[in-house]
């Protein structure tokens, strides 16, 4: 209930918040679905979908795609970093593709719940990207950086990797570095 006894709507309860918290917001196209585009450090942007049912708040967030290689490492890393994380837990979907996802009980959300909740996606979505990347797609990353370097395209979209992948550069065929390009 709200205000002199009305009940109050919970999506516009939800959109409010999120206008006090100045997160932009689109209409989703689902029914309660609300979306949001969050901006990311390592990850260009987090697109978090947040849909009002009857009881619940649903959240789903795309993390990152099925990864190429390593998976059992790529996995382990999600599920440890998922016993930190409030509220929020990875899951997979069909295509093994990752997504971090919660439900959240309508009762009581305000805008403090609201915004640990923000955080706590960036946390299970930005923050791990570039070791995700590492785990799950070095291969393709390391063809990527050659690839970049042999026609003198930038590689700046690779810089959270420079480092390491420099470090191979400079090692020999026999040591596991690149091979005669």
């Amino acid at each position: 209930m709200g205000e002199g006894g009305r009940t109050v709507d919970p999506l516009v309860s939800l959109r409010g918040h999120l206008d006090t918290l100045e997160v932009p917001w689109e209409e989703g196209t689902r029914p309660g679905e609300t979306v949001l585009t969050l901006p990311g450090e390592r990850k260009l942007r987090t697109v978090l979908s947040l849909v009002v049912g009857e009881r619940a708040l649903d959240l789903r967030a795309f993390v990152i795609r099925n990864p190429d290689e390593n998976h059992e490492a790529f996995y382990r890393h999600l599920l440890r970093r998922s016993l930190r994380l409030p509220g929020v837990g990875y899951a997979v979907d069909g295509s093994g593709d990752v997504y971090l996802t919660g439900r959240v009980p309508l009762a009581g959300l305000d805008e403090d719940t609201l915004d640990e909740l923000l955080g706590a996606v960036l946390a299970g979505c930005d923050d791990p990207f570039n070791e995700l990347l590492r785990l799950g797609f070095w291969t393709s990353i390391r063809r990527e950086w050659a690839w970049r370097l042999d026609r003198g395209e930038p590689t700046a979209n690779l810089e959270a990797f420079r480092a390491e992948l420099e470090a191979l550069d400079a090692r020999s065929p026999e040591e596991g570095g690149p091979r005669d390009r």
